[in-house]
């Protein structure tokens, strides 16, 4: 697996991912919901589970009776202690967390990062029982393709140039659901949501955090400067910038059988 840019050591990054757990988790547990295979007496796995706010929501969820595991790398930034969340320190490139034992495996953010994401993915489905859900939720970048103004877009540029030579994937999101086919999976569906956020906003005081924790990996690699960052930070603070950023498409299927 590559390095991971934003690793739980850095200064900024309980915050940053606080913050992505208020402006995602809404939207992950509509999907999650939508579903219907989380119930009491449920057993779920979350890979890349990163603070465990969903972990969290699904051992509530599936109380009494279940059991709610939460995969990462790094368990570091998972504050929330319950009886039946499970923690478990876990590669899913490397193998299944477990064999034919889950009704509902899901991933928010994690595959962009990985490389060799359908190995991970092959992995979360070897986790399920047949018949129930695998749910994965991942960028795509395509709203920055006509981000304006000019400068903004030029960002943008440098930012996928830099994110490529890091072997970081944000254009991972359109190829979940031919992934989940390849896989054998069965009633395959998907959507993807773009926010439209203005400078001030949530979504604004994210990519600040975010550019602020990597500026000097950006810098140093030559894939942007310092003039355009601070030019891009300076609209992530104007009210009256609008913008669109990354379509997060959820797509989801069942194993075959049961």
């Amino acid at each position: 697996m590559p390095k991971y840019v934003l690793g739980h050591h850095l200064k900024g990054e309980g915050a940053r991912l606080d913050l992505m757990s208020e402006l995602l988790d809404p939207m992950h547990r509509r999907y999650i919901d939508a579903l219907g295979v989380v119930k009491p007496g449920a057993r779920t796995l979350e890979v890349g589970c990163g603070n465990g706010s969903i972990s969290a929501w699904l051992a509530e969820r599936v109380s009494p009776g279940g059991t709610a595991i939460a995969v990462d790398l790094d368990l570091s930034l998972i504050h929330a202690r319950m009886a039946n969340l499970e923690l478990r320190k876990a590669d899913i490139v490397a193998g299944p967390v477990e064999r034919g034992t889950f009704d509902l495996v899901t991933a928010r953010a994690v595959l962009h990062h990985v490389a060799d994401a359908q190995a991970a993915i092959a992995n979360m489905v070897g986790g399920l029982k047949l018949g129930r859900a695998l749910l994965l939720i991942e960028p795509d970048f395509l709203p920055v393709s006509v981000a304006e103004p000019p400068e903004v877009r030029t960002f943008w540029d440098g930012w996928l140039t830099w994110s490529r030579e890091r072997r970081i994937d944000y254009r991972i999101g359109r190829t979940l659901a031919p992934r989940l086919a390849s896989l054998g999976l069965t009633n395959i569906s998907g959507t993807a949501e773009t926010a439209v956020y203005n400078g001030g906003s949530l979504w604004a005081n994210y990519w600040i955090h975010t550019i602020t924790e990597l500026r000097g990996d950006l810098i140093s690699s030559g894939k942007l400067d310092e003039a355009l960052i601070d030019k891009f930070l300076v609209y992530g603070a104007d009210s009256t910038w609008w913008t669109q950023t990354i379509a997060f498409t959820a797509v989801h299927g069942l194993t075959p059988g049961g």
